[in-house]
């Protein structure tokens, strides 16, 4: 049985429909409040807030919510105590990051295949060719690959080598050859191979570039560029994840989302969410995991390959064994493995070329140790983990150690978070650090065995070889360009390897 849709709505969205079926603004919403309540002082900041889901509005102005938009007080009440629900702002810093992609996610579910950036005109539903030639996240369009990266460009990326300038020839010197752009498939690649400590700073200036030349494109531009902004959007929210930039992670899914609805993509829009849904239940946050995941699942799946649906439901499982949900977690698990064994080779997207049937049985291992039933997650395990995939290896490996200590297997458990370690430095991922955070405080009770006292000498060895989480930096060791350039992008949004 497949996992049901997610709960009815939270609060914000709601709140957004309610008005614009209305046919109000958030100006007019106010002012009906102000006049029906006799308070004068509520503005459309606050509305804004309310549907942002910045802030719960309490049972006075939810009443008189009810009283002017005429819908029953229980029907606001339950959203708003959905919303509460989903627990504290996050650890990490990134709750207004957090609040605007739940309520976003919810609004998108709505109409899946809706214009959720203004000013960007959606795919005409006469011209077949953009989401076929084109899809979201394949970044191919036509014009890419005449575009140079900037000067400023991070290490790394080679660039061919600029001419001689010779000081005796008359006339202007030569120009400088410019460098061919890293294009969104070869930068995917790469994160097979590296971690966001070294990509961070690449994606988020490639997110930069997406959005720059969206902005100063036409009406026909606009409709081809659109699947390179989410593209660019979801792989730079992805490497910053992986850098340890949990809240511009968020931000970066969000313009992701955005731009893929609107290209009338929404399969690799529920790809966005998932990848969301993935942060968060690493960060702690299971409730907002669960949300987005079973978003995810249910707005994309008529338009989802087989692949990309058993890789939902995979998130479904993974957000519910967190959260302690053992029997939704189990059913996820359980409508994956109907849904396909194997992706089938040619019919998956070009941004799923690294989900096979080892990634996803490793998908169930550690969903199956977040449910405390580690055996039979061993041998998927220990099977993901292979030479050539130092982040792939790290992360599994944080879950097998995990596994070996429920286990009571202490010795086996510290030798796999010890090589675990050791992926993680040569693969440059904090996120994959994070997993063996987890590890090292459930070694805190065997202090006093040797194999303990080895795997800390280990971890105090490598130390200064860490990397480190935070923001990624852009060129020149400056915050990436995206950044800046996010938060001026359409539609108010602020600025995939095979590890799940």
């Amino acid at each position: 049985m497949t996992p049901p849709p997610p709960a009815p709505q939270l609060l914000g969205p709601l709140l957004a429909q309610l008005r614009l079926a209305r046919g109000w603004s958030q100006l007019r919403l106010a002012a009906e409040l102000c006049a029906a309540s006799g308070v004068p002082t509520l503005s459309r900041h606050e509305v804004s807030r309310w549907e942002r889901q910045l802030r719960v509005p309490g049972e006075f102005w939810l009443g008189w919510l009810a009283v002017v938009l005429a819908v029953p007080l229980d029907l606001l009440a339950d959203a708003a105590a959905r919303t509460r629900r989903l627990g504290p702002p996050p650890s990490f810093g990134g709750s207004r990051s957090r609040a605007a992609l739940l309520a976003l996610a919810q609004r998108w579910l709505v109409d899946p295949r809706a214009a959720l950036l203004p000013g960007a005109p959606a795919r005409a539903a006469d011209d077949p060719g953009d989401a076929e030639t084109c899809p979201a996240g394949s970044g191919q369009p036509a014009d890419d690959r005449d575009r140079p990266v900037g000067s400023g460009a991070p290490p790394r990326v080679p660039a061919r080598p600029a001419a001689p300038v010779v000081a005796d020839r008359p006339g202007p010197r030569p120009a400088r050859p410019r460098a061919r752009p890293v294009r969104l498939a070869e930068l995917r690649r790469l994160d097979d191979l590296a971690g966001g400590a070294d990509l961070a700073g690449l994606g988020a200036y490639r997110l930069g570039r997406a959005v720059r030349a969206l902005a100063g494109s036409g009406p026909a531009a606009r409709r081809r560029l659109l699947p390179e902004l989410a593209g660019s959007a979801q792989l730079a929210g992805w490497l910053a994840a992986d850098a340890g930039d949990a809240a511009g992670a968020l931000d970066a899914y969000r313009l992701a989302l955005r731009a893929a609805a609107t290209a009338g993509d929404p399969a690799f829009a529920g790809h966005v969410l998932g990848s969301a849904s993935h942060l968060l239940a690493g960060v702690g946050d299971p409730e907002g995991a669960l949300v987005l995941a079973r978003t995810a699942y249910a707005g994309a799946r008529p338009w989802a390959t087989p692949g990309l649906r058993a890789l939902l439901l995979h998130r479904v499982a993974l957000a519910a064994a967190t959260g302690g949900r053992a029997g939704a977690a189990r059913q996820a698990l359980e409508a994956a493995r109907r849904v396909t064994d194997t992706p089938e080779p040619g019919r998956e997207p070009p941004w799923l070329y690294w989900l096979d049937g080892l990634e996803l049985a490793a998908m169930t291992g550690r969903t199956l140790v977040a449910l405390g039933r580690p055996r039979p997650a061993e041998a998927p395990l220990h099977a993901v983990r292979q030479p050539g995939r130092p982040r792939t290896s790290a992360i599994y490996g944080g879950w097998l150690a995990r596994g070996y200590l429920q286990l009571g297997e202490v010795e086996r458990a510290c030798a796999v978070a010890g090589e675990a370690l050791l992926d993680a430095v040569r693969a440059g991922s904090p996120r994959a650090l994070g997993h063996l955070a987890e590890v090292r405080r459930r070694l805190a009770g065997h202090g006093g065995e040797p194999a303990v006292r080895r795997y800390r000498a280990l971890v105090a060895t490598a130390g200064p070889y860490l990397p480190r989480p935070g923001p990624p930096p852009g060129p020149g060791g400056r915050r990436g360009p995206a950044t800046r350039a996010a938060r001026r992008a359409p539609g108010g949004a602020t600025g995939a390897s095979p590890t799940g």
